[in-house]
């Protein structure tokens, strides 16, 4: 069955391995979303008498190929781990060499400690930088989008624009950085983990935005998802009208995708926005104007949370349902968080949307109750 489809089936939460036996068939199981590969069979088994052999070197070449998980599989015993040091797979799958041995609990220890001696790899984790504003209640900014990239498989790192003084109730305090010293964040993440992709949140002046844009071309930023956090929930604006320009002029032309939701959509295109088709024309502008994709967020009084995708003239749409939970505190954050570790794990756009659409579902159906107003989302809604 094909990955998308197993885990449509499945929901959310679920850990999907894929067999493969050649590099081009793991790669194609990681594009398509799997969570591990198991490569095999390795030795001859009993289990999997009809299948043809996997070679070390072919194991090896898996496991250099990809960045999710290898399991070696078929015909493993702990004789049989140790030709397998040096391969870079991270564990071995068995069945007989526990189940058919007389002590099962005794089996499974020694298997256990010499797959820890001769197995295992140090993997570069991908990694995202997220340049937003804190806040303190820990259900949107900084806070949302670290816990949403840990949860997407990803390493997050920040550069804090602004601290907030908020909780589900409102915010009743702003303390914007310098210039000076977000310049400083940018440079000290870049010059040591450099992120495979950017996620920019909440930046309330044209001053940051323009350094934002200065660092960002300096340092050839890739993957950089732009959320333009101009208008908030309840319809005030957050933005002023040099801080919208440079937005305008700096950071969308900058963007693989930007994520606007209907009143932002609406501020950026110039028309408002009252059905689908005015969604897609608002895209389009958007697109055209800034040479960037957009995501065009339904979720914001229209479209039972379908999301538009315009990118290079063409436009398709992610469909959605709306859950009934009152604490959506953090949605837009999250969203564009989830596309960005995708986008960092080599997702196509349309595979980091979906994967981030299903993901963002999960978070708001857990039912996380917290606080008396507006609350956060379960962002470790897959750990147990």
């Amino acid at each position: 069955m094909d990955v998308k489809e197993a885990r449509r089936r499945l929901g959310p939460g679920k850990i999907i391995g894929v067999s493969c036996k050649t590099v081009e068939q793991a790669k194609a199981a990681e594009a398509g979303g799997a969570d591990y590969l198991g490569v095999g069979a390795m030795y001859p088994t009993d289990t999997k008498s009809d299948t043809s052999q996997v070679t070390v070197e072919t194991l090896k070449a898996i496991c250099r190929a990809v960045d999710i998980p290898v399991v070696a599989i078929g015909g493993i015993r702990a004789d049989r781990i140790q030709p397998l040091k040096g391969t870079g797979a991270d564990g071995v799958a068995v069945v007989s060499a526990i189940f058919g041995q007389p002590d099962i609990e005794a089996a499974a220890r020694r298997l256990k400690e010499t797959a820890e001696m001769y197995l295992g790899r140090h993997r570069r984790r991908k990694t995202v930088l997220t340049i937003a504003g804190s806040d303190s209640s820990g259900g949107a900014g900084i806070q949302a989008d670290l816990k949403t990239m840990l949860a997407n498989g990803v390493y997050g790192m920040s550069a804090i624009t602004a601290l907030t003084a908020q909780n589900t109730t409102g915010v009743s305090g702003i303390f914007p950085v310098t210039p000076e010293f977000l310049a400083m964040q940018i440079d000290s993440v870049f010059s040591d983990i450099r992120p495979d992709a950017v996620k920019i949140g909440m930046v309330s002046s044209g001053e940051l935005i323009r350094v934002i844009a200065e660092r960002l071309s300096y340092y050839k930023a890739e993957n950089i998802v732009v959320d333009p956090v101009m208008i908030s929930t309840s319809g005030s604006r957050l933005l002023d009208e040099d801080a919208v320009g440079a937005l305008k002029e700096l950071l969308l032309p900058m963007a693989a995708v930007a994520t606007p939701n209907i009143p932002e959509a609406e501020v950026l295109s110039g028309i408002c926005i009252r059905s689908s088709e005015d969604m897609v024309r608002a895209a389009e502008i958007i697109s055209r104007e800034y040479g960037c994709a957009v995501l065009c967020k339904g979720g914001h009084r229209l479209n039972d949370a379908n999301d538009l995708l315009y990118r290079d003239g063409g436009f398709c749409w992610f469909m959605g349902r709306r859950i009934d939970n009152p604490n959506t505190h953090g949605t837009g954050c999250t969203l564009s968080s989830a596309i960005a570790s995708g986008l960092a794990r080599g997702y196509s756009l349309e595979q980091a949307v979906e994967r981030a659409k299903e993901y963002l579902s999960g978070a708001l159906e857990a039912m996380l109750d917290l606080g008396s107003g507006s609350g956060p989302m379960d962002h470790g809604f897959q750990i147990p």
